[in-house]
């Protein structure tokens, strides 16, 4: 692997699979407690680090997937109390 752009489709590609796995690691059944949710918050911040030098728009993709998954549920409640979708 000395070709630079083969190195560079090798990283790719092992950030695809990384983002894969810290997705599924971002469900909410698995990210419950304040400390998972900070390793989540880690893992995600590293990703995006590692996929700002990557030309591969599946990277780039994934890492805005990633970083939604860290932003908060809002739940909107009506003036009676009903909670709403």
């Amino acid at each position: 692997m000395r070709n630079p752009g083969t190195i560079d489709v090798a990283l790719d590609e092992m950030l695809v699979n990384l983002a894969a796995i810290v997705l599924r690691l971002s469900r909410p059944d698995v990210t419950r407690t304040p400390d998972a949710r900070r390793a989540l918050a880690q893992s995600v911040h590293q990703y995006a680090a590692c996929a700002a030098r990557s030309s591969d728009p599946r990277v780039h993709e994934l890492k805005m997937q990633l970083e939604e998954t860290l932003r908060p549920n809002l739940r909107i409640v009506s003036s009676d109390g009903v909670e709403m979708s």
